[in-house]
């Protein structure tokens, strides 16, 4: 995934700013498709109103923004960013998210956030890994978007197993207080920043805390929503 500076990640063709990384046609190429629900962010047939799943039971969190589902390219990425250590793909796909926060913020009512999170990764995870892929996305957003950050808002207190090898119900029960909340937030505006939601465990436990703590709202910002 190496490429050189001042070219795409994706077309490898030269950027007009090079820092971009991924350049305007291929940005273009990310967005999806197809309709999907404001909430939930699973597909639907209006991205205005909540679905019949979110009106029967919705979701702990108030709104969902994704760039896409987990789909090439963006999922090549994503695997480049999370698993093979190019880090430096941060910026790009911050920057890529920026973007499809912004255009749902011109389609509805988003409330501006006024503190951002990362979802955290146990201590030992975070040492074999060397770095949170969330916080390397929530660092450009933050400064991009005037916004509070605090890396260490929320920190996972407890070892849990890997969530994408576990069942959807085994995903929930592996992260039953697997959290703590480090800071004062009532009355806030949250963002919650993760790089991929697939069941929505994780971002829903984390919801479930905020919300319980006093959070006014609380929104999920991902790079890619498992459709």
């Amino acid at each position: 995934m190496l490429t050189v500076p001042g070219l795409c990640w994706l077309c490898r063709m030269p950027l007009a700013l090079s820092h971009w990384g991924i350049c305007s046609v291929c940005t273009y190429a990310l967005t999806p498709r197809i309709t999907v629900c404001p909430q939930c962010g699973l597909s639907a047939v209006s991205q205005i109103v909540p679905c019949g799943r979110c009106l029967q039971k919705p979701p702990p969190w108030n709104a969902l923004v994704a760039v896409n589902d987990y789909v090439p390219p963006l999922s090549r990425l994503i695997h480049a960013f999370k698993f093979a250590r190019q880090t430096t793909l941060a910026s790009s796909l911050a920057r890529v998210l920026l973007l499809a926060l912004l255009a749902a913020r011109r389609s509805r009512a988003l409330p501006r956030v006024d503190l951002i999170v990362n979802v955290p990764l146990h201590r030992r995870r975070h040492w074999r890994r060397g770095y949170n892929q969330s916080d390397l996305l929530c660092r450009p957003l933050a400064y991009w978007l005037n916004c509070r950050y605090v890396p260490s808002a929320i920190k996972r207190v407890r070892a849990t197993a890997i969530q994408h090898q576990l069942s959807a119900s085994l995903r929930k029960r592996n992260l039953k207080k697997a959290f703590h909340l480090e800071l004062p937030i009532k009355g806030l505006h949250i963002a919650i920043v993760d790089d991929v939601v697939t069941t929505g465990s994780t971002v829903a436990e984390l919801s479930r805390l905020l919300l319980q703590s006093g959070a006014a709202s609380v929104q999920v910002w991902c790079l890619c929503r498992t459709l």
